[in-house]
């Protein structure tokens, strides 16, 4: 007995090798993390997916993804790093610059791709647009850059004189700067304005309850992950105190808000993808230029335009590139 228990082990190893010689090789790891919500990354996500696909990368097939959302609460960003970096990852995406700038202090040496709304170069994420050097490399989306040009989109709607507002979100390294940007766009257009900030729900209700009082015409959002992650919030308190808003995406505009003004969400996050592709191919993160993002697009919703009593001018129409009727 003894000896046919031996040869029934042997004969039970023998039919287990040919398994272990063909068992699959552990897929590389995307760690993909963000300040904002599972929910508000959705888009962004959406064509990151895409791209990686695009460059051959399939989840579940020849790669794997672990994410991780802080949800607005961005003192979270470097424990959330450092779990990613322990897997583990291969390569770290970080789709907004403060998830970004939490990477580039937790690693030289895994390859990090981000999506930034502020200069790269400024926020010390490369060192040029064209030699980034170091680990890191991406997509510059100009979304900080474009709170002036909110602010004359609603000028245009709102033409008569009188009091508008400008909104931002938690301190942060670009908050001072968009304040001077849109401080100066509404010298040059002859417009006054009341600057606020919301770094929680709270401040966000009382914004809007001093928009009321000081009897703003009119409101524009400055870039924030955090009003991203409570835009449904913020739509209904548009809604509510009766304030023409102008939005940092179109997301918010599905939501019910009026109008956003942004680059195109899907067409940098492609980007995103399509780099991180490359670099498990092999690229080097210094030998891939920053990318900068070239289409914009405005998106207002006329549903919420006839609610709040105005008009759309034609002019603001014919540039559209979707309205909600």
């Amino acid at each position: 007995m003894r000896r046919r228990d031996l040869l029934a082990g042997a004969v039970g190893i023998a039919a287990l090798a040919p398994f272990q010689a063909t068992a699959q090789p552990r897929l590389p790891i995307i760690g993909y993390f963000s300040s904002r919500s599972a929910e508000a990354e959705r888009p962004v996500r959406a064509g990151f997916l895409d791209g990686l696909e695009k460059a051959g990368f399939v989840v579940g097939w020849n790669v794997a993804i672990e994410y991780r959302f802080a949800d607005g609460s961005t003192d979270r960003l470097p424990s959330l790093a450092a779990e990613l970096i322990g897997l583990p990852a291969a390569v770290l995406v970080a789709t907004e610059p403060l998830a970004a700038l939490t990477a580039k202090k937790a690693t030289t040496t895994i390859p990090i791709v981000f999506g930034s709304g502020s200069d790269p170069v400024q926020l010390g994420l490369v060192s040029s647009l064209s030699r980034p050097a170091g680990n890191a490399t991406g997509v510059h989306t100009f979304v900080t850059e474009l709170i002036p040009k909110r602010l004359e989109f609603l000028r245009e709607l709102l033409p008569q004189p009188g009091l508008v507002a400008a909104l931002f979100g938690p301190t942060s390294s670009t908050t001072e700067q968009q304040i001077r940007d849109v401080e100066g766009s509404a010298r040059a257009l002859g417009q006054p304005i009341l600057v606020l900030q919301a770094r929680d729900d709270v401040e966000a209700e009382t914004a809007f309850a001093t928009l009321a009082e000081r009897q703003a015409r009119g409101l524009v959002y400055g870039a924030s992950t955090y009003f991203q992650v409570i835009a449904d919030k913020l739509v209904a308190l548009a809604a509510r105190y009766h304030i023409p808003a102008v939005y940092e995406w179109p997301e918010f505009v599905a939501a019910g808000g009026l109008m956003s003004y942004s680059t195109n969400r899907r067409e940098f996050s492609k980007h995103v993808g399509d780099y991180v592709g490359r670099i498990l191919k092999g690229a080097a993160p210094a030998d891939l230029p920053v990318v900068q993002s070239s289409r914009f697009e405005l998106v207002i919703n006329l549903q919420t335009a006839k609610a709040l009593g105005l008009v759309v001018p034609h002019s603001l129409l014919q540039r559209a590139d979707e309205v909600i009727e």
